[in-house]
């Protein structure tokens, strides 16, 4: 568990949880990126989607 009480890692973030951090960095213009494994690798975000009442972060990426 975190600081809090609260299991980031089997309950996620909320809208606004996401929101209020993404709030508190200075420099608003910098790339978003999704890490599945810790940050050792990433991908831009593409899309955001709502599905099945979830908030969905998508990545496309088109192999050439």
């Amino acid at each position: 568990m975190s600081a809090g009480g609260f299991d980031w890692e089997r309950q996620g973030k909320t809208i606004e949880g996401l929101i209020e951090e993404l709030q508190s960095f200075q420099d608003k213009n910098i790339k978003v990126e999704l890490s599945l494994d810790g940050g050792v690798t990433s991908k831009p975000i593409s899309l955001v989607a709502k599905k099945n009442g979830i908030c969905l972060l998508v990545s496309v990426s088109i192999e050439e």
